[in-house]
């Protein structure tokens, strides 16, 4: 049975006989089921009876089931309520709109809208600018999906994938202050064709970019997230980032170049295979090669890519030109011997514990795929030299919200036009730098999400950089706080 977590935890309140050791009985029938009481939140005594509030972190909808019917079997126990947190946390949606000032009177009135307001767009209107310091467009991120391609559930489509919008638009602002807001286009039916989409997509952007500082995509199918991303950094004078590549990209080189340090190999010595040949595997080919690996090896469910298969898409045709220069071919179980580095974004279980003793010495091992890896932790203990998962119930977390918080305010302070490699690698130094050296070891290679340092030195690192790119309208400033 997997972990439980607080993915799927309940607030359980439950009544039952005031009498020594009822509450050890309740406690070890949940724990009888492999349910994880992690709180006590208050009991309130009634006589005879005893109310209690607990925590439970459960492994799966059908195990919060299976805790609340042992509770219920339990005699003298009455189950008052059982509540989702996941479901209460969003109710009403997670973020809202907030002003920024208070109108408390006709002189406040008259200077944020009319007739005050009307200097503020003549300005803009004879300075374009401008209107990067007089509006929202300072400090505001669209993070623009169609619900393609949903972290853990595909193609769900636009409304259902607002939950994660929302709350992509809770991290941006909670770890750097930048107001990101959900964008979930309906393209069209998903059996429309495909350059139809395409064209929906980037039409409404570049519509609506007026609004925006930034653009992130987020969880847009390939091959269209290439395209869309491609035409609308041509067409747009502001950041366009999709996270699901480079995010995931930056933080995978950050862990990258710590696990090295352990291992005491280099970029260039690297052999590196990478399961999936998806937006976030062509990605992180990319950054590594413009890192120093130098050999790479990609697979996708038709085994290694390289230049002979005749199957390939355009993407992946363009994967064989830069990946794979021996041209190598055969399974993935077939490439693994003597990789020194596994990476995966594809699917869980794809790779055995026979697999990993065929790596190369002291291997590398980045099982990415969520919610369950390519292969558990727990699988490899003994085997691997470091070990990573996208998973926050195991150590060395990758995860994009250590990378795209930071980019984009240090893209927005510099006043950034675009988003380059430089920047994404600079990105990634300065994530990997959050480990002291002290500190740096086989279950800490990669910075705790919840490090406040983080997206200030990544934020740091990027204005730098796009300075040194010359890809800046301004000298860089910080928005005044909210």
């Amino acid at each position: 049975m997997p972990l439980p977590t607080a993915a799927f935890s309940v607030s359980v309140r439950v009544r039952f006989d005031n009498k020594p050791g009822a509450l050890g009985r309740l406690a070890a029938a949940i724990g009888e089921v492999g349910g994880n009481i992690v709180a006590f939140e208050g009991f309130e005594a009634r006589g005879e009876y005893l109310d209690e509030d607990l925590i439970v972190n459960c492994s799966s909808e059908e195990h919060i089931q299976e805790v609340a019917r042992a509770i219920g079997h339990l005699e003298g126990v009455e189950v008052l309520s059982v509540s989702d947190r996941t479901f209460d946390m969003h109710h009403g949606g997670k973020i809202e709109v907030l002003a920024r000032m208070d109108i408390k009177d006709r002189d406040d009135l008259s200077m944020a809208y009319t007739p005050g307001v009307a200097r503020v767009c003549t300005e803009i209107e004879q300075r374009p600018e401008r209107v990067h310091d007089l509006t929202i467009k300072r400090n505001t991120v669209a993070i623009v999906t169609d619900g393609t391609a949903v972290l853990g559930l595909g193609d769900i489509g636009p409304e259902a994938s607002l939950p994660v919008m929302e709350g992509k638009a809770l991290l941006f602002k909670n770890f750097a202050g930048v107001d990101g807001f959900p964008i979930c286009i309906d393209a069209g039916n998903t059996s429309a064709p495909l350059q139809e989409r395409i064209d929906a997509i980037v039409e409404t952007v570049e519509r609506i970019a007026p609004v925006f500082g930034g653009i992130n995509l987020e969880d847009i199918a390939a091959p269209a997230c290439f395209e869309i991303e491609e035409r609308l950094q041509a067409s747009l004078d502001i950041p366009v980032f999709h996270d699901d590549q480079h995010g995931t990209a930056v933080v995978t080189l950050a862990a990258l170049e710590n696990a090295i340090r352990i291992v005491g190999k280099s970029m260039a010595d690297l052999r590196v295979v990478i399961a999936g040949a998806g937006a976030a595997g062509v990605a992180i080919a990319k950054i590594l090669l413009n890192a120093g690996v130098q050999q790479i090896v990609a697979t996708d469910r038709n085994g290694a890519i390289h230049k002979g298969r005749t199957d390939l898409n355009d993407v992946k045709a363009m994967f064989a030109e830069i990946t794979n220069p021996e041209s190598i071919s055969g399974s993935l179980s077939d490439v693994m011997p003597g990789a020194d580095v596994f990476i995966g974004v594809s699917a869980p279980d794809l790779i055995t514990p026979d697999d990993v003793r065929k790596m190369a010495e002291n291997p590398i091992v980045f099982a990415m795929s969520n919610p369950n890896p390519e292969i558990r932790p727990e699988l490899v203990t003994d085997l691997v030299s470091v070990m990573a998962t996208g998973r926050s119930d195991y150590p060395n977390q990758i995860n994009n919200v250590l990378a795209f918080p930071g980019i984009f305010r240090g893209a927005l302070d510099a006043g950034a036009t675009t988003i380059t490699e430089h920047m994404k690698v600079a990105a990634a130094a300065a994530i990997a730098s959050a480990v002291a050296p002290e500190d740096l070891g086989p279950g800490f290679v990669i910075p705790s999400v919840f490090d406040p340092r983080v997206a200030e030195l990544v934020a740091t690192a990027v204005a730098e950089a796009a300075v040194v790119d010359g890809v800046t309208r301004t000298k860089p400033s910080r928005p005044d706080p909210a």
